[in-house]
């Protein structure tokens, strides 16, 4: 019975955060092969992906969700200098939260190096509800928030033998 618990958990991640923080580091993380890691590691039977919507980027979406995410779109603005803003932050907090009083999961895995979701971690530990954090960033540039909060941090450039895009 508790085996059947332990699949029973979700990834919430903020594709911005993901994106920046891995190109960042110098390469491109291959989505696909991340949705199945996912699911071969934490056993995440969902990978919701927050996402600002963007209607450019639309074959994008499309390959994300063939790659089994669930995408959570975010209206997007643009700043003062032209820059796109679709901060998901709130909706990602919101969806666990929903999730959690819903008992839809039996650990959440957030991907993420943003200290904002400090607080969702640290409810989400008390709880008992929380597996891990996989930062897209190095140590250095994870937000000590993060660190503060205790839960297992997996550095995900740690893991970029099996998670980098090959090819073009």
């Amino acid at each position: 019975m508790q085996k059947d618990k332990e699949k029973n958990n979700i990834a919430y991640i903020d594709a911005a955060n993901l994106h920046n923080g891995i190109g960042s580091l110098g390469w491109k993380l291959d989505y696909a092969r991340f949705r199945v890691w996912l699911s071969e590691k934490y056993s995440a039977k969902a990978a919701y992906l927050f996402i600002g919507l963007v209607p450019k980027y639309k074959d994008l979406y499309t390959h994300l969700q063939e790659a089994g995410f669930t995408l959570i779109f975010k209206e997007t603005i643009y700043d003062g200098d032209g820059n796109i803003k679709g901060n998901c932050d709130a909706d990602l907090v919101l969806q666990v939260t929903r999730d959690y009083y819903e008992n839809k999961f039996n650990r959440a895995i957030i991907v993420a190096s943003d200290g904002d979701y400090s607080s969702l971690v640290k409810f989400l530990r008390e709880k008992g509800k929380m597996w891990a954090i996989l930062s897209p960033a190095n140590t250095r540039k994870c937000s000590i928030l993060l660190k503060r909060t205790e839960a297992p941090i997996i550095y995900l450039n740690d893991k970029r033998s099996i998670l980098e895009k090959r090819g073009p």
